[in-house]
């Protein structure tokens, strides 16, 4: 059993990462499933090397967006540093999908009947660490005069349980739909695919970030799904980027 002080190493650093500290807009960008890394203590998990590259793990190109958008709309970013597989840092503590033993079609032998005390190993080591430092930063804003914005990115499989996947951009929002209101309005006839909360949405507890950081403080709020064949290279990464920062800054002149 791995205490909290044995699940990271100090070669391995923090589990959450800020960049562009020093942005003006007040846009918090959180990406939970940055990483497909996974702490030396937790070895493979009885996983091949196929299934930890895999979606499963990290989702792939969502950092790679969320720092775009953090450079066009001058927004911080705080994302994790290490794979979902570990802790979702998109679930509460509580949830069996925060440790999962099995996604889609992967069985995962090494969360497989976590003991209470492993579990809270992995929260203290990866969830609380990674929720704080948001909550600190959101908090810096606020006596620095902002009125925070936080936006979630993910990307999503285009193919689910041998399923295709039409829809090319998800909006998604809980119980508050200001933003992703005026994004879709402005998505409307656009050259993609956006729909409302699909591929997941609140019920499947995807929005658990903006229930614990938006939501309650009124906060405008929206969490984004990219299909993640759109974003395979640069030229992708770069379109996909400049099509939301749009959609985000023409929302929050709308709701704000």
């Amino acid at each position: 059993m791995l205490l909290r002080s044995e699940i990271l190493t100090s070669s391995e650093d923090d589990a959450v990462a800020l960049e562009n500290a020093t942005a003006r807009s007040g846009i918090v960008l959180v990406c939970e499933h940055a990483s497909s890394a996974l702490p030396a203590s937790a070895g493979d998990l009885g996983l091949s090397a196929e299934a930890l590259s895999s979606h499963i793990a990290w989702d792939p190109g969502a950092l790679a967006i969320a720092r775009r958008l953090s450079e066009k709309l001058d927004g911080l970013l705080v994302h994790q540093r290490f794979s979902r597989l570990i802790y979702d840092c998109n679930r509460p503590p509580e949830s069996p999908a925060a440790m999962p033993e099995k996604s889609e079609i992967y069985e995962i032998p090494g969360n497989r009947e976590l003991s209470p005390a492993e579990r809270y190993a992995r929260t203290a080591a990866l969830y609380i660490p990674f929720h704080d430092r948001i909550s600190s930063e959101i908090a810096r804003l606020q006596d620095e005069g902002q009125r925070p914005v936080v936006v979630t990115v993910h990307t999503f499989t285009p193919v689910y349980f041998g399923k295709r996947r039409d829809v090319e951009i998800g909006i998604l929002h809980d119980i508050d739909a200001r933003l992703a209101d005026a994004m879709l309005d402005a998505a409307s006839g656009g050259p993609y695919r956006v729909e409302r909360n699909t591929p997941y949405g609140p019920e499947d507890g995807v929005t658990h970030t903006l229930r614990l950081h938006a939501v309650p403080q009124g906060f405008a709020n929206v969490m984004i799904e990219v299909r993640n064949d759109l974003v395979e290279d640069v030229a992708g990464i770069e379109a996909i980027s400049s099509y939301l920062a749009e959609l985000i800054s023409g929302g929050l002149q709308r709701v704000t």
